[in-house]
């Protein structure tokens, strides 16, 4: 053996290939399409959609900042489970100079829908609901396609 092969350098960059040699993974979809959105923008995105249908009839709505959590959180003094349902939104009225909120809680819509269309009709009568709940008026007041399938 004239030629030894010469030890491999441990490399100080990433790697290029996986053990397998079939190369590093990528991004399934490119940034700019839908399919690379993940659920949490997905549902944002409805969110915001139904916001800004909502404020070319009630311009006030720009006051009002837009929320979405995960899922509820009751750890406040006095609040505690009970047999009602989980919430799907809340409300947090405005003071000490902060403007009110509307929360969307995304894990309870999401388990009561099964499609995407389901699932922006069901967002939408929850933002319209907390919405009517903030500005003292019926819901129908503020959407007058409320309700209807």
């Amino acid at each position: 053996m004239d030629n030894p092969v010469p030890p491999r350098a441990a490399r100080s960059g990433p790697r290029r290939r996986d053990r397998h040699g079939r190369g590093m993974r990528g991004p399934i979809a490119p940034p700019q399409v839908p399919l690379a959105a993940s659920r949490a923008e997905a549902f944002a995105d409805l969110v915001q959609d139904s916001v800004e249908r909502l404020e070319r009839r009630w311009p006030q709505l720009a006051e009002i900042d837009f929320l979405v959590l995960e899922v509820p959180r009751l750890d406040g003094p006095g609040e505690a489970w009970n047999d009602e349902a989980v919430p799907l939104g809340g409300t947090i009225p405005s003071r000490e100079g902060r403007p009110a909120r509307v929360i969307v809680y995304r894990r309870p819509v999401e388990i009561r829908t099964k499609g995407r269309d389901e699932r922006a009709a069901l967002v939408h009568e929850v933002v319209v609901e907390q919405v009517a709940e903030l500005l003292g008026l019926t819901p129908e007041t503020v959407d007058p396609r409320y309700g209807e399938d």
